[in-house]
């Protein structure tokens, strides 16, 4: 091998030997603007806006089965649950906002703070909710609701059910559907609930088919520190009538007419 060849081949060497670090460069270049783009995400859902499903039908009308929705986590301030595990390190609310009467909120469950749940705020601190025989009573007043007729909706993609439908109007002029099978049944007739200070009363829209607040055991009384955020639109809505292999069938299960409604 003549010394030019041999030049040659160690200069060579030294060009591979330089590229290595350049590789170790990107590579930590990627690693580094991956590790931004998380932090950004869980920022935006812990201060900003987070996305949630609907699973059952305790909300009919207003959300059904499918639906995907945004809530702002900036509406009431923040708790420690705002952060996701419940990560916030302080006890309280910061930058707390009082809720209005009406909005659909999701909250942490007070028997079970790892479920996420979503109802209608109807009970204000210092408010007396009672239900008799199916109508809406706060402090000692009847809520109005005005018939809008009969409809069926399907909560499972199966079985239809006959329903009344109803717009009520709560105190301060809020409206919205509610459906009611029965004025008759379980949650139809309660007891008459003061609502602590710092607490709220929750109902489903689907009167007869939603655990609430007027499940002591179960709900009961939401702590403000438990307010998540309030649910402001739907991005997303499927019919749940195709399973996830069926490519085929996924543009016609979307509902159309849903995306991008605001939540009233």
């Amino acid at each position: 091998m003549s010394n030019n060849e041999a030049t040659m081949d160690n200069t060579e060497n030294k060009d591979i030997k330089q590229e290595k670090p350049k590789e170790k460069e990107s590579f930590g270049e990627l690693a580094k603007t991956a590790l931004i783009a998380i932090v950004l995400a869980l920022l935006i859902r812990s201060l900003a806006f987070e996305p949630f499903n609907i699973p059952s039908g305790s909300m009919v009308p207003t959300l059904l089965v499918g639906d995907y929705l945004f809530i702002s986590k900036y509406s009431y301030g923040y708790s420690r649950y705002s952060f996701p595990f419940g990560l916030g390190g302080f006890s309280g609310r910061i930058f707390e906002k009082s809720p209005e009467r009406g909005d659909v909120i999701v909250f942490k469950l007070p028997t079970n703070r790892s479920v996420d749940y979503i109802k209608r705020l109807v009970g204000m601190p210092g408010d007396t909710i009672q239900v008799i025989n199916g109508r809406l009573y706060i402090n000692d007043t009847l809520v109005e609701r005005e018939s809008v007729g009969y409809k069926r909706y399907s909560s499972d993609g199966r079985s239809a059910v006959l329903v009344k439908e109803y717009i009520e109007t709560l105190p301060g002029g809020r409206k919205h559907s509610i459906y009611e099978e029965t004025d008759n049944g379980p949650f139809d007739n309660t007891e008459k609930f003061s609502v602590p200070e710092g607490h709220y009363f929750m109902m489903g829209d689907n009167r007869d088919n939603s655990r609430d607040s007027r499940a002591t055991d179960f709900v009961g009384f939401v702590p403000a520190d438990l307010l998540l955020g309030r649910a402001e639109r739907i991005f997303f809505s499927v019919d749940g009538s195709a399973q996830f292999f069926e490519f085929w069938k996924w543009p016609f299960v979307i509902r159309y007419d849903r995306l991008f409604d605001a939540i009233r």
